[in-house]
Formats: structure tokens, sequence, C-alpha cells
């Protein structure tokens, strides 16, 4: 399922899997951020944390008729402040959605699925 949207030159659909990895691209940029976790295994003792090929497990997109909620599950590095780092990545996921796909993001959901130790 993907997000459609009608202009004057006619339809644009755009896959979930599409906007998961421009988002997931998005989000490894950000400081503090060592990955995307899978969203099954959220209750695991088992951290799976995803390669580029599976990144729409980690950021689950779901559309309503005018808006989408986007549920981004990360894995983050230990030693940062975990309420910056997330509300740094909330941000950058409106900021992308809207300018990239022209989209408005209902929710934006964030979920620190665990620390990494780096370096």
């Amino acid at each position: 399922m993907g997000v459609k949207t009608k202009t004057k030159f006619g339809s644009i659909d755009i896959s979930n899997e599409a906007i998961a990895t421009t988002i997931a691209d998005t989000v490894l940029a950000c400081y503090g951020v060592v990955g995307l976790a899978k969203k099954s295994s959220i209750h695991d003792k088992v951290v799976y944390m995803l390669k580029k090929g599976n990144f729409s497990e980690g950021v689950i997109v779901s559309q309503d008729k005018n808006s989408v909620t986007i549920d981004v599950y990360l894995v983050v590095a230990y030693h940062v402040k975990i309420t910056e780092v997330l509300r740094e990545v909330q941000k950058r996921v409106k900021f992308i959605t809207k300018k990239a796909f022209a989209l408005d993001v209902k929710k934006a959901n964030v979920f620190a699925h665990s620390l990494k130790k780096v370096g």
C-alpha cells in the first residue's frame, strides 16, 4: 500500500517502502543514532539491527486521508541524552516527509528500542 496524491498533471503513487527508506537515511544521519531496530523485536531480548535493504521493518508508515503516521524504532548510542536524540529525530522525520513527499505528518512516534556502546 502507498500514498496516492492527485495533481493537475495526473496521479502520483508513492510506496510506503520509498517513504521508509528516505526517512531511514535521514534518521541514520542524526547524532546519537546507531541504527534501526526491527519492530517485532521490541519485546525480544535480542536486538535485530537492520541493514540497508530492510529499513521498512524499522520505519512503519501508515496513512489516513490527508496525513501519515510514522513509527521509527531506533538503536541509540550509549552516553547520549536520549530525549534530545529522539526529539531531533522527530523534527527531521516531519521535515523530510513534508519536503520530499509533500505529506503532512499527523504523528511521528520515535521509540528508543535499545542502547549500544559505540567505539
